[in-house]
């Protein structure tokens, strides 16, 4: 009897246990290239249905060299923005540069950056002669960057966006 009784309440617990939805805690576009909208402030990476952008202000990138040591500092807020999304199928440009974004693929789930700083160190990027500066490196970091979503939320003590060129 009390074999069956095992039997039946580890069958219980089997049907019990639930794999759920699997929450995100990290992502990793560290392969990918960062791509910009021209008639916006928007830069972002895409990694298949995934995409990790930036909205803030174009003077973040002001093309003047920092100090070693002194990047410029923008503050995570309602107004400078860092968002991950998850969409239902494959990402491109158009999906978040387009004045009427395609109906597919659409949102499956967004992460909202609610503190943190953006760090960016800038560098002057160099003609072949050494001397003419041509324009402009922006290397992108988030530091303490908290993220909360419907379902979940993450942090990063840093992670690397990348660089952004800009023109003179």
């Amino acid at each position: 009897m009390k074999k069956l009784i095992v039997l039946v309440a580890s069958v219980f617990m089997l049907q019990a246990c639930d794999d759920g939805d699997i929450t995100l805690e990290s992502f990793n576009f560290d392969t990918v290239n960062i791509q910009e909208c021209t008639d916006n402030n928007l830069i972002f990476k895409i990694n298949g249905d995934e995409m990790l952008l930036i909205n803030i202000p174009e003077a973040s990138f002001a093309n003047v060299e920092t100090p070693d040591g002194s990047p410029r500092i923008v503050n995570v807020n309602s107004t400078n923005q860092i968002i991950y999304r998850i969409y239902s199928g494959t990402v491109t440009s158009n999906n978040i540069c387009a004045t009427i974004p395609p109906a597919t693929p659409v949102v499956q789930d967004e992460w909202n950056a609610t503190g943190g700083t953006i760090e960016i160190i800038t560098d002057g990027l160099y003609d072949v002669d050494g001397i003419t500066i041509i324009g402009y490196t922006h290397n992108i970091k988030f530091v303490n960057v908290n993220f909360s979503g419907s379902s979940n939320s993450f942090s990063f003590t840093e992670y690397n966006f990348g660089n952004h060129e800009t023109d003179l």
